[in-house]
C-alpha cells in the first residue's frame, strides 16, 4: 500500500511500526453545532483508510477525539470558546451543546456508514493529561508563562513549520495585528488559558483555574492510547498550518523525535465552486439533504467519486448524477444477485487484482469505482455478485442489503400552475426555507395534488 505522506510531500509505502497492527488518530469533531457535509467529506475519508487497511488485513488500533472545550473562535487564541458561544446563544450548559451536537453527529456518520474508530476520546474527560503534558513542555523549556496563559515557545522548535512548508517569518507576516505583546513570538500559541472567574468551563491547574489550549487535547490524547510514536495521523486539510503544525511541535518538543510517520490530509469540498463555512451560510447538514430526498449513501457515493486529494465541488447537479448512479449500481447488483450465468474465474481475478491495486494506490477510490462499473456490466451471475460485495468492503455503499429496484411512478402530466408550484417547492427545498415549502405543498394540495418527498425523489399524484 501507497500513502501520499503530507510530511514529506511525496507517495510512501506504508509500513506499521507494530506489523499487522495500525496506530492511527483522527482528528474529531467540535461537537457545538451541526456538522456539515464539507466537515463529513473528512470522515468519509477517514472511513476509506480504515476500510483499505482492513481489506489489507491490518487491525486497527484508532482514535478520534471529540472537541468539547478549548477550541476558540478563531481557530488560535483568542476570541470566545465555540462551546461557551454556542451555550450561551442557545441558553444551554456547554454539557447539554456537546451531548446534543455529539449525538447528531454520530447519528450522522453511522448514516453515512462510516465506522467508528475504536477509541473515542473526549476532551473534557482527558483534562489531567493534558495538564501533565504542559508541564513536561514547560520543564523542558519549551514552554513559558505570562499573564493569560501558558505558552509554546516556538523559537526553541527549529523545525517548526515542516508541515505546511511555511517558515517562522511567513507565519509573522499572517499574524493577527493585536497579537498578545507578552508573547515572545506572534506565532507562539497556547498550551493552557488561564480563565477569568466567569467562564463556564475551567478546571483547577498549577497555574490556577483554567482551560486546556486547542492543540494540546490531541497531543495528549494520542500520546496516552497510541504510545510516543505512532503510524497515522488523518485530518482535514485545513488542520495543516495551524493545528496539525502545533501538534507536531508539541509532541516532538516532548519526545525528542518524530512521533507520527505518515499524515495524511483530505482536500476541501467547495460550494457552487466557492468556499463552503457556517459563517457564509451556505453549508448542508444530513438531515437537510434529507429532507430534499437523498439517501445518506447519495452523499458518500458522491464523495467516492472524486480522490481524497482533490478539491470536490458540491451542487444539486452532482448528488442528482450520485443517486442516479447509485441506482444504477443498485439495479445491477440485484441482477447479478439473481443471476444464473458463468464468468470464468480468470476474469473475475484480473478485476480483483485491478480493484486492489487501486485501493492500494495512495486510495485510489474513482478508479475502484471504474472497476466496479466495468465489472457489473458482465452477465449476471452470482459470482459477480459475491466478488461486488467483496468490493464493497471498501465503498461502504450497503450493496449487501440492496432489494428489488422500484417501479418508477407513472408520470402524471401537471397544469402549468402546478408545476410552477412544484418547482417553486424544489427551489425553496434547496435554499433551506422550509417554512415557505410547506406553505407551497398546501396551495398544491388545495388545487388537488399531493406531494410526497421519498427516497427516490419528489412524487406528485392526483388526489
Amino acid at each position: 500500500m501507497k500513502v501520499y505522506n503530507t510530511l514529506t510531500r511525496k507517495k510512501e509505502d506504508f509500513t506499521p511500526i507494530h506489523g499487522n497492527l495500525v496506530t492511527m488518530y483522527s482528528c474529531g469533531p467540535t461537537v457545538y453545532s451541526y456538522a456539515h457535509v464539507g466537515n463529513l467529506r473528512t470522515y468519509v475519508f477517514m472511513d476509506l483508510i480504515r476500510r483499505v487497511l482492513k481489506y489489507d488485513g491490518y487491525k486497527i488500533k484508532g482514535v478520534m477525539n471529540v472537541t468539547d472545550v478549548g477550541h476558540l473562535l478563531a481557530d488560535g487564541d483568542d476570541g470566545e470558546d465555540k462551546m461557551q458561544k454556542a451555550a450561551r446563544e442557545q441558553q444551554k450548559t456547554p454539557w447539554e451543546i456537546a451531548a446534543f451536537y455529539s449525538d447528531v453527529f454520530f447519528k450522522d456518520i453511522a448514516a453515512l456508514n462510516i465506522g467508528k474508530p475504536e477509541i473515542i476520546a473526549k476532551a473534557t474527560d482527558h483534562i489531567p493529561e493534558m495538564i501533565e503534558f504542559v508541564q513536561a513542555l514547560l520543564d523542558k523549556g519549551y514552554a513559558y508563562e505570562i499573564s493569560d496563559g501558558i505558552y509554546f515557545d516556538i523559537s526553541r522548535f527549529p523545525e517548526y513549520g515542516k508541515l505546511s512548508g511555511q517558515s517562522i517569518e511567513e507565519k509573522e507576516a499572517g499574524a493577527r495585528v493585536e497579537e498578545n505583546s507578552e508573547k515572545r513570538h506572534p506565532a507562539d500559541f497556547a498550551l493552557w488559558k488561564k480563565a477569568d472567574k466567569n467562564h463556564i468551563m475551567q478546571w483547577e491547574s498549577p497555574w490556577g483555574m483554567g482551560f486546556p489550549g486547542w492543540h494540546i487535547e490531541c497531543s495528549a490524547m494520542s500520546r496516552k492510547y497510541l504510545g510516543e510514536v505512532f503510524d497515522l495521523h488523518t485530518g482535514g486539510i485545513d488542520a495543516v498550518p495551524v493545528h496539525h503544525e502545533n501538534e507536531i511541535a508539541q509532541n516532538e518538543a516532548r519526545a525528542g523525535k518524530q512521533t507520527v510517520n505518515y499524515w495524511m490530509h483530505g482536500e476541501f469540498m467547495l460550494v457552487d465552486g466557492g468556499k463552503m463555512s457556517k459563517s457564509l451560510g451556505n453549508v448542508y447538514t444530513i438531515a437537510q439533504l434529507k429532507e430534499m430526498g437523498y439517501d445518506p449513501l447519495d452523499f458518500r457515493f458522491f464523495c467516492l467519486n472524486a480522490h481524497y486529494r482533490k478539491k470536490l465541488n458540491f451542487t444539486f447537479e452532482g448528488m442528482n448524477a450520485a443517486k442516479a448512479g447509485r441506482e444504477k449500481i443498485n439495479a445491477a447488483v440485484w441482477a447479478h444477485k439473481n443471476g444464473t450465468e458463468t464468468v470464468p474465474q480468470e476474469k473475475l481475478d484480473e478485476y480483483k487484482k485491478q480493484f486492489v491495486d487501486a485501493i492500494n494506490d495512495d486510495l485510489n477510490i474513482p478508479l475502484a469505482l471504474g472497476v466496479l462499473f466495468s465489472l457489473i456490466k458482465e452477465p449476471r451471475s452470482k459470482d459477480v455478485y459475491k466478488l461486488i460485495l467483496d468490493f464493497d468492503k471498501v465503498f461502504g455503499l450497503s450493496l449487501d442489503k440492496v432489494t428489488a429496484p422500484a417501479e418508477k411512478a407513472e408520470k402524471i402530466d401537471l397544469p402549468a400552475d402546478v408545476q410552477k408550484l412544484v418547482d417553486e417547492r424544489t427551489e425553496a427545498k434547496k435554499n433551506r426555507d422550509f417554512a415557505k415549502a410547506d406553505a407551497l405543498r398546501a396551495q398544491i394540495s388545495e388545487m388537488g395534488y399531493e406531494v410526497k418527498d421519498t427516497k427516490d425523489g419528489l412524487v406528485v399524484t392526483k388526489k
